[in-house]
């Protein structure tokens, strides 16, 4: 189905806005876990590791990975409700 240029600027503009807020969070992740708010999270401690520490190290890489899904997952219903998915 053709899209006219109104319903492709919607679409763009959503996908545009998922990615943002994904980013948003990969960022406070990595970085204000990781780097802003270690010392106060490194008075706990996460399979043996102090939290600040894990949150750099494994905790934003974990976050990267199910941000990866969960964008999939949204740009295929978001694909699907404007009709453009393979």
């Amino acid at each position: 189905m053709k899209q006219d240029s109104s319903s492709a600027e919607q679409y763009w503009r959503r996908n545009l806005q998922i990615i943002f807020s994904y980013l948003v969070v990969w960022f406070a992740v990595s970085f204000g876990c990781g780097i802003v708010f270690v010392d106060e999270l490194n008075q706990f401690n996460l399979f043996g590791f102090k939290l600040g520490y894990w949150f750099a190290n494994q905790g934003s890489i974990l976050v990267f990975c199910v941000l990866t899904i969960g964008y999939a997952v949204r740009m295929s219903r978001l694909d699907s409700e404007f009709d453009v998915h393979e």
